[in-house]
């Protein structure tokens, strides 16, 4: 189940607003009461979406959680710039291999 947070991204993002600040602009809270988060404050030009838009927004909040951890998970096993230009100046051809083999081992949806 994605996070209400990314929901919410998906949400504005489809309404045309390329950036929410979740300490201004949409404030969550969560009780601790078993019921999860929520909206607290909604500051946004759009419209507030209920519940039901936002879990019209599931499937593609889902993708985007899995794609962002695929994406640490390279970030990772790439090594840092510096790293792989040296790399990329000793021996092009293995770095161009290895980069594919860390792409291949982790797919995005």
């Amino acid at each position: 189940m994605a996070q209400l947070s990314t929901k919410i991204k998906s949400y504005y993002e489809a309404n045309g607003v390329s950036n929410v600040d979740f300490t201004k602009d949409v404030m969550l809270q969560d009780d601790s009461d078993g019921n999860g988060a929520y909206i607290k404050e909604w500051n946004l030009d759009i419209a507030q979406p209920t519940s039901a838009q936002l879990d019209s927004y599931e499937t593609a909040s889902n993708t985007a959680e899995s794609n962002a951890t695929v994406d640490e998970t390279r970030r990772q096993a790439y090594g840092s710039w510096g790293d792989q230009l040296d790399e990329i100046y000793h021996d092009i051809d293995a770095w161009k291999t290895r980069i594919a083999g860390v792409k291949s081992d982790n797919p995005k949806e």
